[in-house]
């Protein structure tokens, strides 16, 4: 079946790094643009994407939301599904790739950004 497909899962926590280092940022000595974290995953799912079809791909952003590196998700995640970078480069992401946010709570998301994600909650057990 081709919806049954292996999965290579790339998890990282953006909170980890700074803003620059997630998604990219130009250097003022050689105004040249450094990918960050972020479009480096991506490019490489889209260069695996069109070598073969026959896997997926998730991005997992495992870590506290923060307002700053979860708004620049937005265009990611609506319809468009495209990375906008700060050196006005479009990254269109293949189908194949999904994004995907393990987080504790949504107490600093904009209702821009939940609305634009599926939701699953796990409850919190007691042994």
């Amino acid at each position: 079946d081709g919806f049954y497909k292996p999965v290579d899962c790339m998890v990282l926590n953006p909170k980890a790094v700074s803003a620059a280092a997630l998604y990219g940022e130009f250097n003022a000595m050689t105004a040249e643009w450094a990918d960050g974290i972020v479009p480096t995953l991506v490019r490489q799912c889209v260069d695996q994407n069109n070598k073969t079809a026959d896997r997926r791909q998730w991005i997992i952003c495992d870590g506290p939301v923060d307002a700053i590196w979860i708004e620049n998700m937005n265009t990611v995640l609506d319809d468009n599904k495209t990375l906008c970078l700060a050196n006005s480069e479009r990254i269109k992401l293949p189908a194949s790739l999904h994004m995907m946010f393990e987080v504790q709570d949504l107490k600093v998301a904009s209702p821009a950004t939940v609305s634009r994600c599926g939701m699953v909650y796990m409850q919190q057990s007691n042994p």
